[in-house]
């Protein structure tokens, strides 16, 4: 095999020795690196002022504060931005399950229309004339840039975004009973049992393996998102939405697909009695038909609960 099958071509290696010599920090000098520095930058929407960060706040454990987010020319989506925290091991993404995988969720928003709307071949065509990222991907995959890289990079650094510093995974592993305190400790059985709440969220993510259930947020009136119907088409997925993960929970308010819901205790105040806040609701989950009956005490244990599963990468 000729030896030459083993180097980069000669006008490769002259633009990484002279983009070195010049600004030797300034290139990505790994696929993480390289994934979050596209993952902050508004080069990958249409008019260059939307990023992934944009909607993904990192303070907010990746997620957005606003009930749907705005993307280019203020368009308004219809869906609540989750965190992309955690999502290492996960089947599904996008509440509709409509993507299998990290690199095909990266793909969705840079061409969604009313999110970033640059179709994936401009994207590339704009890294390949900027001389920071033709270099970086040169010097992270010996490749000019490309849709496949490009998606790749972002997901490599998603992949990072894994949290398990918790007062929840102290108490469990460490077996510190101290790490959590007694209404905590007391909202963990509550969790397990009378809420019902383990049903769903189970797993090392609170993910439910990444099961489609509906809280009875379908009406086909004034709540008329059908969820996963829109992805498999089937009558049993109406209303039905991919189980988020809990962790960090408390910094990725507001709630639910639509984010109607803004405090925790709002959420716990609707799974304990749904039929108070939608009376009408289609396909509704059969755990939800009868009432939880938790009282106030009960409430609060349960959101003291949930709390404890903040990372304390979180802490103020």
């Amino acid at each position: 095999m000729p030896i030459t099958k083993y180097f980069l071509p000669f006008s490769i290696i002259l633009l990484l020795v002279i983009s070195c010599q010049k600004t030797p920090q300034s290139i990505a000098t790994s696929e993480v690196q390289l994934g979050e520095k596209l993952f902050f930058d508004p080069i990958l929407s249409r008019d260059s002022t939307i990023s992934c960060a944009s909607c993904h706040k990192p303070e907010h454990a990746f997620a957005d504060i606003a009930p749907t987010s705005k993307g280019v020319l203020n368009q308004m989506g219809k869906r609540n931005t989750p965190s992309c925290m955690n999502m290492s091991a996960r089947n599904f993404y996008f509440w509709d399950g409509r993507a299998e995988t990290l690199e095909e969720q990266a793909m969705g928003p840079i061409e969604n229309p009313v999110e970033m709307d640059l179709p994936l071949t401009i994207a590339v065509k704009r890294l390949k004339e900027n001389e920071y990222y033709y270099t970086s991907f040169v010097s992270v995959y010996g490749q000019k840039p490309s849709k496949e890289l490009l998606t790749k990079a972002i997901a490599e650094f998603e992949r990072t975004l894994e949290t398990s510093k918790t007062p929840f995974d102290k108490f469990m592993r460490e077996d510190d009973s101290s790490a959590l305190t007694a209404s905590a400790i007391r909202g963990l059985a509550l969790f397990n049992g009378k809420g019902k709440c383990f049903d769903c969220h189970f797993g090392v993510d609170f993910t439910g393996n990444d099961q489609f259930r509906s809280l009875g947020l379908y009406n086909g009136k004034d709540l008329n998102d059908k969820g996963r119907f829109d992805v498999t088409k089937k009558e049993t997925d109406l209303g039905k939405f991919k189980v988020p993960g809990l962790r960090n929970i408390a910094m990725t308010a507001p709630y639910m697909h639509n984010g109607m819901h803004k405090t925790l205790m709002d959420v716990i105040n609707y799974y304990d009695e749904p039929n108070k806040f939608v009376k009408n609701s289609i396909n509704r989950d059969s755990l939800l038909n009868k009432p939880l009956g938790l009282g106030e005490n009960e409430k609060k244990d349960l959101e003291n609960f949930l709390l404890s599963l903040t990372d304390e990468r979180f802490k103020k």
